[in-house]
């Protein structure tokens, strides 16, 4: 029976998949950078119970992951033959829904009721984004096999949450603080709503845009030759594997940590919300030139490479900038986007790290168990957002902030600032430890995969 002609990798499959983030960011990046500042200004929750929420709720979205990614690799939707797509068209709506609960005002409700709501709301999102990154994440193994052009995934994926954090997140504190500089809880929602039909936008071009090539052709009903329990012995065994989970767990304990901060430090101890915004647009500047420059880096250098000399750059900035405090908010914003660049350029370049690992595993079984690897890699990333978040949360009581107070004193704004400045010294060290101690799949390394793969797959076809 002939094969039916399937579109070539391009600029199609990079702009969708780049949607996918885009319609995620709308939810994570909304919910991770003011999410914390709504529940402890708004509903007057304690930031120590928070810190402990985000703890809990992303351990146990670790397991959760680790079920969701089994799922596709166990059963396929529809007729279509896709592995990840369908299931990303269903879990949009959940996604949209947890954007526009978690930002409803129930300020006048009990304070037990708050908080009850306050977990069901949390754990809710927490499930949903489970639903939706896990195909997503796992979908740029199936899109192609070339090493190259999942660099190009990667460094698409990057630009969503830039379009994100960037062309609209930057613009929040303006609407959700008035002229005085207190909050306004109403606008909390009705950003929500906005966001929430943007993500089902976004990822809804996503599924049209994207073409699934490397694909399981039985007939539908066929059983798969899977089991999790040699999933899980092959992942244990990916070295790889284990080093990206290291290194992405720090690297979200920057993002997750450092974001819930960021308005803080910039309404409160440098009096100037519109900062945010220059702040975002600064990270957008720095953003395009790596997008620029970063295939040609990795090309030359390698990847592993690129990670090991930034983060060992940014570990020593980011300790220089925690001791010493500038007082001049712009040249605070340049030294800061500075001293923290090695974690955009691992945001860049990370999953072409990752389907490196996914294949890797392929290499040792001869099997590929996308979904399940990505999953269990993903509990990383998870127990990173949860161990992030908490510290973000706790930070805030550890230096004296206020639940239900529309502004902070000088001293407890000094505190947030070194705060927001010191977090990234632990991802960075997470970074090296996970990149240079343990992944060793070197340029060298990485191309004998590739060649040993390409034969093997040209045999079996």
């Amino acid at each position: 029976m002939e094969k039916k002609q399937v579109r070539k990798f391009g600029f199609r499959d990079q702009f969708g998949y780049m949607l996918g983030d885009v319609g995620g960011g709308f939810a994570n990046l909304y919910i991770g950078s003011f999410f914390l500042l709504f529940t402890t200004s708004v509903l007057g929750v304690s930031p120590y119970f928070m810190g402990t929420l985000f703890l809990v709720a992303r351990i146990f979205d670790a397991f959760t992951d680790v079920l969701m990614g089994s799922i596709p690799d166990r059963w396929r939707l529809g007729k279509s033959g896709d592995k990840f797509l369908p299931y990303i068209n269903i879990s949009k709506w959940l996604l949209a829904a947890s954007i526009l609960i978690s930002f409803a005002d129930v300020s006048s409700w009990s304070s037990t009721a708050i908080h009850v709501w306050v977990v069901f709301v949390y754990l809710f999102y927490g499930i949903a984004y489970t639903a939706d990154s896990i195909p997503y994440g796992s979908l740029a193994a199936v899109i192609t096999d070339d090493p190259i052009e999942r660099t190009k995934l990667s460094r698409a994926r990057s630009i969503g949450g830039m379009v994100v954090g960037i062309g609209f997140l930057s613009f929040v504190p303006m609407f959700i603080y008035d002229k005085s500089g207190n909050l306004v809880p109403e606008m909390f929602f009705y950003i929500s709503i906005v966001f929430s039909i943007l993500s089902v936008l976004a990822y809804t071009g996503l599924v049209k845009l994207t073409t699934e090539r490397i694909r399981d052709d039985r007939p539908v009903g066929t059983k798969p030759d899977y089991n999790f329990t040699d999933a899980l012995k092959a992942a244990l065994k990916n070295r790889q594997l284990l080093g990206m989970m290291v290194a992405s767990g720090g690297s979200l304990i920057m993002i997750n940590g450092v974001t819930q901060l960021a308005a803080i430090v910039f309404s409160e101890y440098y009096k100037n919300p519109g900062a945010f915004a220059i702040n975002s647009f600064l990270q957008m500047g720095v953003t395009l030139v790596l997008f620029i420059f970063v295939p040609t880096l990795v090309k030359k250098f390698g990847k592993r490479n690129m990670v090991i000399s930034t983060a060992s750059f940014s570990l020593i900035a980011s300790s220089l900038l925690t001791i010493f405090i500038i007082e001049n908010v712009y040249v605070y914003i340049v030294a800061y986007n500075i001293a923290t660049i090695a974690n955009m350029v691992f945001i860049m370049i990370v999953w072409a790290l990752v389907t490196d690992c996914l294949d890797f595993t392929e290499l040792q079984t001869g099997k590929r168990y996308d979904g399940t690897l990505y999953s269990i890699y993903s509990f990383s990333r998870k127990v990173g957002m949860g161990v992030g978040s908490a510290l973000g949360s706790y930070a805030l009581g550890w230096v004296g902030f206020v639940s239900g107070q529309t502004s902070q004193t000088q001293e407890v704004a000094e505190g947030v600032l070194r705060m927001y400045n010191g977090l990234p010294i632990l991802s960075f060290l997470l970074m090296l430890i996970g990149i240079a101690l343990i992944f060793n799949l070197n340029t060298t390394r990485a191309q004998e995969m590739y060649s040993t793969l390409k034969q093997r797959r040209a045999q079996n076809s």
